[in-house]
């Protein structure tokens, strides 16, 4: 008698203990009994698509799209004019000099020199405007001139790529427009830890938010904006954005889902699924933090159609995803933990006997 009164007092002592992992009612009835700020929501067929996509969505850019971009003049630019019939005013180029050296640079007043013309207004013109002056001042000597205007370096205007790309750098404004993904791209594009959601733009005294993921995606093409003489784009950081899976999982661990939008199945299935001989496939839930309260998502995977469910159901950054012990593993894992003390005992009252 002494020995089993010993056996039940150390088995109502390790029942307790098991209790020290987080359970949540499985069942509607047991359920009625959570608090009040908590809403309890069955994953079923009816309402699974309201969780198909995720809650943060691309946000539209307010900065200026910059559509009709027509390069303007700027100082330190180096023009080539070509007068064709008329090589004697073309500088001329020889086998040992580039088109830049040329070429005729516009000097701080913004302002070039031009044979037969004298000085020539270029700062903040179009290559159109340059070449339709010179032709009109070059009539009065050449009848019916026949002029092209190019850049031959492009020097006066820049942006400025920085933060988590691959090669930060400053780029030259051409006749081409140059885009926020294209800027991007030509610094080597985004390192494994740029957050193309984050991307700032400073242009004056003003700095624009750009979600330039918004348009790769998605084509959004106000989030990829023409860039102006002056941009500093800024790659940021990616943020954590992480999801928690807990419980009777084969490999419990974080998720990221700061790339990547991720299902509950997939982030199930990633860390090794299901400890199956543990689990109760009834109380899989996912608690997500709603103002004021808590709203926990169940879903019941012991029919088939249930881990068909949670492949449509996106997690969000800061759920915790969390599978119950099922009751009959609680008295298993009861009396494994009971066992070894209950041979014990019995050693001793053999030995003593």
């Amino acid at each position: 008698m002494r020995i089993f009164i010993l056996v039940l007092a150390m088995a109502f002592g390790l029942a307790a203990c098991t209790e020290g992992f987080v359970s949540f009612p499985v069942t509607s009835s047991a359920q009625k009994d959570v608090p009040d700020d908590v809403e309890i929501i069955r994953l079923d067929e009816t309402n699974i698509t309201s969780f198909a996509r995720p809650s943060r969505r691309h946000v539209q850019s307010n900065i200026p799209s910059g559509n009709g971009w027509n390069y303007r003049v700027g100082v330190g630019d180096i023009i080539s004019v070509i007068v064709f019939d008329h090589p004697e005013l073309t500088l001329p180029a020889g086998p040992q000099r580039t088109a830049e050296e040329s070429g005729f640079r516009v000097q701080a007043d913004g302002t070039f020199f031009f044979p037969y013309v004298g000085q020539v207004m270029a700062e903040g013109r179009t290559l159109e405007d340059i070449r339709g002056e010179l032709t009109g001042r070059l009539a009065t000597y050449i009848p019916d001139p026949q002029l092209e205007v190019r850049v031959a370096a492009f020097n006066s205007q820049k942006v400025v790529v920085s933060g988590e790309v691959k090669k930060p750098n400053r780029q030259p404004l051409t006749t081409t427009p140059l885009t926020l993904a294209a800027a991007v791209s030509e610094a080597g594009g985004l390192t494994e830890r740029g957050d193309a959601r984050e991307i700032t733009i400073q242009r004056g005294n003003r700095r624009y938010r750009v979600d330039m993921a918004g348009f790769l995606n998605e084509g959004m093409r106000r989030n990829n904006p023409t860039l102006q003489d002056g941009d500093v784009i800024n790659v940021p950081r990616r943020q954590a954005q992480e999801a928690f899976l807990l419980g009777q999982i084969k490999k419990p661990d974080v998720i990221d889902l700061s790339q990547d939008t991720v299902t509950l199945t997939q982030a199930i299935s990633r860390l090794g699924g299901l400890d199956e001989i543990r689990a109760d496939a009834r109380g899989i839930f996912v608690f997500r933090k709603r103002h004021p309260g808590i709203t926990v998502f169940q879903l019941d995977t012991s029919s088939p159609t249930g881990m068909l469910l949670g492949t449509q159901f996106v997690l969000e950054p800061g759920d915790v995803v969390y599978v119950v012990r099922s009751p009959l593993m609680r008295w298993n894992d009861t009396i494994s933990a009971l066992l070894p003390s209950v041979r014990a005992v019995d050693l001793v009252d053999s030995v003593a006997n």
